[in-house]
């Protein structure tokens, strides 16, 4: 969890508490969570928890490799039975070049963003984002993430022979002598009837369960009490002689080659009143998926102790319990929803136009009707074709395909035994090894995310899965042409018109008005949707009528004008403007509020005529002279204040003739001071006094030898 603390902040919440986690701290959960899990013995019942907090953070790097790490050493050297020490890296592809955990700047320019994790051995765990990088890169990439990891692994398993405790394998029943053996001559004829049938997904699931009773009532005399024990013997059963016949036969379950991909169905165009939407099926899975277009004002803002973040397109993924039958607690979305919705949408960011070509905030929502395997790619193909119908103008079709591959030892690393099937089945994910997740177009990859059940997947069993997906991918993407081989050429009717306009920094105020009045005023007199307005001047007008769009364009350039607007041949009328004393720089005011920014608060410092004949002397307290420290989140700042006025010293004009106000300077002149001398959030230097711990942890030289050898190296990640 992010504590807003670590990047001196206060959250912005109505409380001011670290509340639940956010998407995007779930998404870290998730990659904490899947390298992991492998790796804890079979027959581990304890609960066991990871608590993962960022104490202190100089805004840098992203904290989500270190976080796994992290975790991964408090397992390590703990007495939870992890067989490895696991380590994470972040991946980027900058001027051509791959770069190792690159800052949150030289990602802005990076085309790749790849989190690799695993042990020294294999890779465990990909989630990766790219701009249509073909796969010998990302095979490439991956390689080089893994050279990271196998020196902090090493330095991991040093750390443990110091400091770790003894595993705790007591707890942990062996398995039952005599059973898995039992299992396999009783009921492998059965289980092979049932993998040779070519049964539908409803009518597999009734002979596995009518299947499992049968076990279970074979073996409740001879084990009793050893449910779970005759369960997990009858899975493994299962598991094997799912890969004895793909590996024998080249057939899967469903009678399917090892690379066919389903039967695919895809329309487009579904509802009138929808912006955009399309119906996508492939075998037993389906999504309903719908593509809605606004303003700036619609874009999702996130908090984070980044700053806040405003995303321009999002995807939101819903899988109901009915989807697989069942019924269910139906409201916020779980983690498993969160982390495919946001693989489908990273899936889909590469295509989409810049802002300049496409003003449009896109939001992409798939609602999951039927799943039987890889509805999150299911979700990238209908999402495409959504927003193709919404007129919007990607740069080319997107799909998706979800890989799998089988095992006859799902204990150990993926060996040239392994058998890679694609598009796989929801039993193919149950009993499986893998889930290997990749999209992208004809060129390259979008987007890719892998899972492991065993020890891990080495590269050569990754460069054979992607060529596959690869094949599989240009299938879909050509079934997917039936349906709608190129984006709408017109916008549908329903979809508001934007326009823009720029305006002089220093007459945003008279857009916005005392307390939003002026803005407010000019949506409801010309009919608009919205008006947003920037830090820069830029004006987004949103609306139905283009005619009123102008003409609110035209009173928005009078307003902001030197003089009023014109009465005919030219002649102008001088605008209302503050006509009361000049303010005196250096001089603290007690200003009100009249409208907040994320880039600073704009302040009425001096009043204006009492019978409304002329307006108030405004002034802009940036952002960066709110706090003599670092303010992130200007709206969350003040809101948090709880007040409608501040006490501000004014500074005189700026070099457009702008008034520029500062509370920093009034904190400044009573004392306050920042709590350290780097804004940054980095670190607090050396100590201001010579003042010592009354008591330390002393180490002896033995300790500190070992634990140097253990990170030499680490400086270099």
């Amino acid at each position: 969890q992010e504590r807003f603390s670590s990047a001196g902040m206060t959250s912005g919440s109505y409380n001011k508490r670290d509340g639940r986690p956010a998407e995007h701290e779930i998404l870290v959960c998730r990659l904490i969570d899947r390298p992991l899990r492998p790796l804890i013995a079979d027959g581990w019942r304890h609960e066991t928890q990871l608590l993962s907090w960022i104490l202190s953070y100089d805004g840098v790097r992203t904290c989500d490799p270190l976080a796994v790490t992290a975790s991964a050493a408090a397992l390590w050297l703990s007495d939870v039975p992890l067989s490895k020490p696991v380590a994470a890296a972040i991946v980027g592809y900058i001027d051509g070049q791959l770069v190792l955990n690159p800052t949150t700047e030289q990602m802005k320019h990076s085309r790749l963003n790849l989190t690799v994790a695993g042990t020294k051995d294999a890779v465990l765990m990909i989630e990766g984002a790219a701009d249509f990088l073909p796969e010998k890169l990302m095979v490439e990439a991956v390689k080089f993430g893994h050279e990271a990891i196998k020196i902090q692994c090493a330095g991991l398993d040093e750390l443990g022979k110091v400091a770790g405790k003894e595993k705790k394998y007591d707890s942990i029943k062996p398995p039952l002598e005599g059973l898995q053996e039992l299992m396999d001559e009783m009921f492998t004829a059965k289980v092979d009837e049932i993998y040779n049938s070519d049964l539908s997904k409803e009518e597999q699931s009734s002979a596995s369960s009518e299947l499992t009773e049968s076990v279970l009532n074979a073996f409740e005399e001879k084990f009793p009490d050893e449910k779970a024990a005759i369960k997990a013997a009858l899975k493994d059963l299962m598991c094997r002689r799912m890969f004895e016949k793909a590996k024998n036969t080249g057939t899967r379950i469903d009678g399917r080659k090892l690379d066919e991909v389903r039967v695919i169905d895809a329309e487009a165009g579904l509802f009138p009143r929808v912006h955009g939407s399309a119906l996508f099926t492939r075998g037993q899975t389906q999504v309903v998926a719908t593509a809605t277009l606004g303003d700036s004002g619609m874009r999702q803002k996130i908090d984070k102790i980044s700053g806040m973040e405003e995303k321009r397109f999002y995807l939101q993924y819903t899988f109901p319990p009915s989807c697989v039958g069942e019924t269910g607690r139906v409201g916020a979305p779980g983690r498993r929803e969160v982390g495919h919705g946001n693989l489908a949408e990273r899936a889909l960011v590469p295509t989409l136009p810049s802002d300049e070509e496409f003003p449009y905030t896109i939001r992409v929502e798939s609602l999951v009707t039927e799943s039987n395997g890889s509805s999150s790619m299911a979700s990238v193909c209908g999402g495409c074709l959504a927003l193709m119908d919404a007129g919007v103008p990607i740069k080319s079709p997107i799909a998706g395909i979800a890989m799998g591959m089988l095992l006859g030892d799902k204990g150990g690393v993926s060996d040239e035994n392994a058998v890679i099937v694609s598009d796989i089945l929801g039993t193919e994910d149950a009993l499986g090894t893998m889930d290997f997740k990749v999209a992208g177009n004809r060129e390259g990859i979008t987007t890719f995310q892998l899972d492991i059940k065993c020890e891990g997947l080495t590269l050569e069993t990754m460069e054979m899965a992607l060529e596959q997906a690869r094949n599989g991918r240009l299938h879909i993407l050509g079934e997917m042409e039936k349906a709608l081989k190129e984006p709408r050429p017109h916008l549908p009717s329903t979809v508001p018109k934007i326009t823009r306009m720029t305006i002089p920094e220093d007459s945003i105020g008279k857009v916005i008005g005392p307390g939003g009045r002026q803005i407010r005023a000019l949506i409801e007199d010309f009919g608009l949707v919205n008006i947003d307005v920037e830090e820069n001047g830029e004006v987004q007008l949103t609306g139905f009528d283009l005619e009123q769009m102008e003409k609110a364009k035209e009173l928005i350039t009078l307003l902001t004008s030197p003089l009023g607007g014109g009465k005919g041949k030219g002649e102008r009328v001088p605008r209302a403007e503050y006509s009361g004393p000049e303010p005196v720089e250096g001089t603290t005011y007690k200003g009100n509020i009249t409208g907040i920014h994320n880039f600073g608060v704009f302040l009425e410092i001096l009043p204006g005529a009492e019978d409304g004949s002329t307006p108030g002397l405004e002034g802009l307290c940036h952002v960066s002279e709110l706090h003599v420290e670092r303010v992130r989140n200007c709206e969350g700042f003040i809101n948090s204040m709880n007040t409608d006025h501040l006490e501000v010293v004014y500074l005189g004009k700026n070099k457009k003739g702008q008034h520029q106000l500062s509370r920093k300077a009034v904190l400044e002149s009573r004392g306050v001071e920042p709590r350290n001398n780097n804004r940054g959030g980095g670190s607090r230097g050396p100590r201001q006094n010579d003042e010592k711990p009354s008591s330390a942890l002393k180490m002896s030289k033995e300790e500190i030898d070992v634990i140097a050898q253990a990170i030499e190296g680490v400086s270099d990640i």
